[in-house]
């Protein structure tokens, strides 16, 4: 979460965390999913999401490091 708000934090309007059970792990970006942890069988690392959200959202709003 922490590279998330960094990055973008003014830019954001809201990050929710929903809390699931039997080990879901969901990322959604307007209400679409973008990851799911059955993707990659694991919990995933900032730079396995990142991309995903930054393609969402556009290079313009989300640049690179």
């Amino acid at each position: 979460m922490a590279p998330l708000l960094q990055g973008w934090g003014a830019t954001l309007e809201s990050v929710e965390i929903v809390a699931g059970t039997g080990g879901i792990f969901d990322i959604h970006v307007d209400g679409d999913l973008i990851f799911w942890k059955k993707m990659i069988g694991r919990y995933p690392e900032p730079e396995d999401v990142l991309p995903l959200i930054r393609e969402r959202i556009g290079p313009e709003v989300m640049p690179r490091d």
